[in-house]
């Protein structure tokens, strides 16, 4: 089969035909006769477009149910319905669906090719850098020796094949660095799901096979832009290897310094700005195409653009699980089937009847599986790992998958391989990757866990279930009052912490008219801003408190904007909770109202805002310099009160604050009230969660817990004796017209002397 790879684009024009056909429902084997009959149609795409979706689903859910990646399947089915299969039983029928045309496959190349963009860019956004900087020295010596050993003895194959086995060999050198390419890099996605499913993802091997696999993957896309580029000439001209290796230098510099700001800047503006549907997904996608367009502007190819364009927005500290389910959705749906089943249909195996074909490809199998264990091994023990670890790192790091399949795609389209070398590298990517799972599996059900092992996954386990974590942004709603004030320390500290962008919302009275509100805006603007550098400055000093926090403040600047109120109040909280907004702080007076608990401002706030809210109520003396803080957590063994305490540690763990948990126990209980070890098992029971929490944050907690048969009297009068600045209490709202938290909540709110958070979960 001859195979036409250039690049074309989807003619627009097309769309309502095909969208017609659609709607009429055409049959098979009509639209298969068309395709005959009259040449290229726009429903013979279609069919062929839906057939690869669902061959791809099919056999993917098969692999999946015995244990397999899913793309697999979909690289077996492009395989059956290709000429190994389909084609040497019904030629007629698979030609008839699949025809030799040159602008028809034109068309679903050019679907494909996008699809190798967004499964580079899905790849860049599962990157965990993090993890690959945490383990870097370790990582980099399993991933060098990986990658260096297959590749040597890639390249050596590609340097001893016989002539006749080349496409061109005028170009041996680039189909020789193309094959190292293809034996040396792992694939991180395959990798991740395997280690994931064993849930060995925060065991130390697993974590070190992930970030190997990481490096791996972002080591070879800089080989493969630069390979790319020397394929374009056939052959190697210093100028163009220059201006691809400096060109790719510049740009992943520009990218990691500038560029990363840059992309969340446009999706927090595009996010913030826009009304209409998933307009974010509308910015990724123009992102990833800029940055592809530049790559290839620089002599290498678009695929390093789009993964690098993948690990920015996976850092955007907004969206990111929104986004990232948007584009799963669209790839897995649509572009992986599309491409992995071309890449099947394209491979002919017809060509392993060929013994000399054959031996290259047990060959090149057995140096793909050993070349790639035996580096990772080595590496592994240089880095002074067990040998049943090594064993470990080999064998997860020996999958191949996508990432030699889009290798191979991207030497095929220019020519430095053929269908006989491509169809082999995309066996062996399909025994490699089917043959880690089992292998993987087995070497990690060997492996012991150590004591500091199994408290670190304690810890990471709770980070996982922890109330703070899941919140992304923050909404910080001031009206410029000493509360306000308050409320931007007290969120300038979780920006800090938790690396969470904050957004400083300037309210208003609802009756004011359109000139009071530009006035407003005029006259308030500067103070707005000043209650956003509060944040700044509150936040930086958070991070200076912190181990490496200079080194933090560095690589995660912590971002604040001002925004004012443009309509009813109630609007704009509902519209910022749809904009990623997931914790809303308060810092507004009064807090109570005249006839009722709180006032009628804070109860429309609290109603129109979804997400979870903290309301910041400054009174009395409070300290100026957080760390003198002194704050005061209740708590009752509750879901409610263990993440008002989780709250409460990390200011605690920003600013070095006191924090004292205090149980208030039955009066009929016959315990003395100043020893905690002899309270009962209800008691004991709260506080061994509160010392995890603690555990966790790093940061000490008094615990007390003496008789009381009125809590919220009790609550002020230990404030006051213990000279505590600031209490903080979790609260759930009652159910009701006017707005209520329970008699304590209520209690307090009306008649506390001390500064109080209520969190509201």
């Amino acid at each position: 089969m001859t195979i036409n790879a250039k690049p074309a684009q989807f003619p627009s024009r097309k769309l309502p035909v095909i969208t017609a056909w659609l709607l009429i429902g055409c049959s098979l084997p009509a639209c298969a006769a068309e395709g005959q009959s009259s040449g290229p149609s726009d429903a013979l795409f279609l069919v062929q477009i839906v057939v690869l979706v669902v061959v791809g689903r099919l056999f993917g859910e098969a692999m999946v149910r015995i244990g397999q990646p899913s793309i697999m399947g979909q690289i077996i089915g492009g395989i059956l319905l290709g000429p190994s299969v389909f084609g040497f039983l019904l030629p007629s029928a698979q030609s008839a669906i699949f025809p030799d045309i040159d602008t028809l496959k034109a068309m679903t190349d050019a679907v494909a090719q996008l699809g190798i963009l967004f499964l580079l860019l899905l790849a860049g956004m599962e990157t965990d850098l993090s993890l690959a900087l945490r383990l870097r020295r370790a990582a980099a010596g399993v991933s060098l020796t990986g990658i260096v050993v297959p590749f040597t003895l890639g390249f050596g194959l590609g340097e001893f094949l016989p002539a006749s086995l080349l496409p061109d060999p005028d170009a041996r050198l680039v189909t020789s660095l193309f094959l190292g390419t293809a034996l040396s890099i792992s694939s991180v996605k395959i990798v991740a799901t395997v280690v994931r499913e064993m849930d060995f993802m925060r065991r130390n091997v697993g974590q070190l096979i992930v970030a190997s696999a990481i490096i791996d993957d972002t080591i070879g896309w800089v080989i493969i832009a630069v390979t790319f580029s020397l394929a374009k000439e056939g052959a190697v001209d210093f100028a163009t290897l220059a201006k691809g290796v400096i060109g790719t230098i510049l740009f992943m510099a520009f990218s990691f310094t500038i560029g990363r700001r840059l992309v969340f800047e446009i999706i927090r503006w595009t996010n913030d700005r826009f009304k209409s549907d998933l307009p974010v997904l509308s910015a990724i996608i123009a992102i990833m195409g800029a940055m592809a367009i530049v790559t290839d502007a620089i002599g290498v190819h678009t695929v390093l653009g789009a993964f690098v364009a993948g690990i920015l927005v996976g850092q955007s500290p907004i969206l990111t699980r929104q986004i990232e389910g948007q584009l799963r959705a669209l790839t897995t749906a649509l572009f992986m089937p599309v491409f992995f089943g071309l890449t099947g249909l394209h491979t002919d195996l017809s060509v392993l009847t060929d013994p000399s074909i054959m031996v290259l490809a047990v060959g090149l199998i057995v140096i793909a599986s050993l070349g790639k264990f035996g580096g990772a091994f080595a590496g592994a023990k240089f880095g002074g790992f067990s040998t049943a670890e090594a064993v470990a790192l080999g064998c997860g790091m020996n999958a191949r998958g996508s990432t030699e399949v889009i290798v191979a795609s991207i030497g095929l389209s220019v020519g430095v391989l053929d269908e006989r070398l491509f169809s082999v590298i995309v066996a062996m990517a399909v025994v490699t990757t089917m043959a880690m799972p089992p292998t993987l599996r087995w070497a990690l059900a060997r492996l012991p866990m150590r004591e500091e092992e199994k408290e670190r996954l304690e810890l990471e386990a709770f980070e996982e279930r922890s109330f703070v974590s899941q919140f992304e942004r923050i909404l910080l709603v001031t009206d410029h009052s000493a509360s306000s004030d308050l409320a931007a320390r007290i969120s300038g500290h979780f920006a800090a912490l938790r690396k969470m962008p904050v957004t400083v919302l300037d309210i208003g009275e609802e009756d004011e008219t359109a000139a009071d509100l530009q006035e407003r805006e005029r006259t308030d603007a500067p103070r707005a801003h000043q209650i956003s550098e509060r944040v700044k400055e509150t936040a930086e000093m958070a991070v200076e408190t912190q181990e490496k926090g200079a080194e933090l403040g560095q690589d995660n600047p912590i971002h604040v904007s001002v925004r004012d109120r443009d309509g009813k109040l109630a609007d704009v909280l509902a519209e910022s909770a749809d904009k990623g907004h997931d914790i809303m702080f308060v810092g507004i007076q009064p807090t109570s109202g005249e006839s009722a608990h709180y006032s009628e401002k804070l109860s429309a706030m609290i109603d129109a805002f979804s997400g979870t809210t903290a309301i910041v109520t400054s009174r009395g003396m409070i300290a100026r310099e957080d760390r003198n803080l002194r704050i005061l957590v209740p708590i009752s063994g509750t879901e409610r009160s263990l993440r008002a305490a989780e709250f409460a540690l990390v200011i605690a763990k920003a600013t070095g604050a006191a924090t004292t948990a205090v149980y208030f126990r039955d009066p009929k209980e016959a315990v003395s009230p100043s020893r905690v070890s002899d309270t009962g098992n209800a008691h004991r029971a709260a506080f061994e969660q509160l010392d995890r929490i603690a555990s966790f944050y790093e940061v000490e907690v008094e615990k007390v817990a003496p008789q009381a048969s009125v809590p919220e009297l009790a609550i002020l009068r230990h404030a006051r004796s213990g000279r505590f600045d600031l209490i903080i209490l979790g609260v759930s709202r009652r159910a009701g017209k006017e707005l209520s938290y329970g008699t304590v909540a209520d209690t307090l709110a009306g008649t506390a002397d001390r500064s109080f958070v209520f969190v509201e979960t």
